[in-house]
């Protein structure tokens, strides 16, 4: 049984800033089924595949029902049990509805919210180089210094699926 699909359905979008959320001019990316979910310890492949990839400093648990962003850091989520319908960009952004297998790869400065999930919807997320993270709730305030932490986040090493040659490397230009 093959745990990681070599070849997922890749989702791309570019969330521009709203003037309360700065969203991104990196692509928000969504695998679709690149984890197995018939394997029994889908949650700790999906750790285990972060942490060879240098994306480490993971938490298991839901995504926030309120609209934040990540100012220092970019963020991985990989779905390990049940689906949800997520909103990224704020309000004006668009909705994705993420099921267990999928991972999305969030930018630094993208809004992210859980509109609505299953009972079992779980997650875990990770961080490159296993880097802090802060949680920014577009409030006022939040900027300018929100924005200059964005683009003072290092682009990653690697992808947090497929390593260095990965997809992320390819799509965010940076390999």
């Amino acid at each position: 049984m093959e745990l990681i699909n070599p070849k997922p359905q890749i989702i791309r979008h570019i969330l521009k800033d709203d003037g309360v959320f700065p969203n991104s001019i990196l692509f928000l990316l969504i695998y679709r089924n690149v984890f197995n979910t018939e394997d029994k310890d889908i949650a700790e492949t999906i750790e285990g595949t972060f942490n060879s990839n240098n994306w480490k400093n993971s938490w298991r648990d839901g995504i926030y029902d309120y609209a934040h962003y990540h100012s220092i850091t970019h963020e991985v989520l990989g779905i390990y049990s049940g689906k949800a319908l997520v909103q990224f960009g704020g309000p004006n952004g668009i909705n994705e509805e993420l099921r267990n297998g999928d991972v999305v790869i969030i930018p630094a400065g993208v809004a992210h919210q859980c509109l609505e999930s299953d009972n079992d919807f779980k997650c875990i997320g990770a961080y490159p180089d296993g880097s802090d993270y802060d949680i920014k709730k577009g409030e006022p305030g939040d900027r300018p210094k929100a924005d200059k932490n964005i683009e003072n986040v290092p682009l990653p090493d690697s992808d947090p699926i497929y390593g260095i040659g990965g997809f992320l490397m390819l799509q965010w230009e940076i390999w």
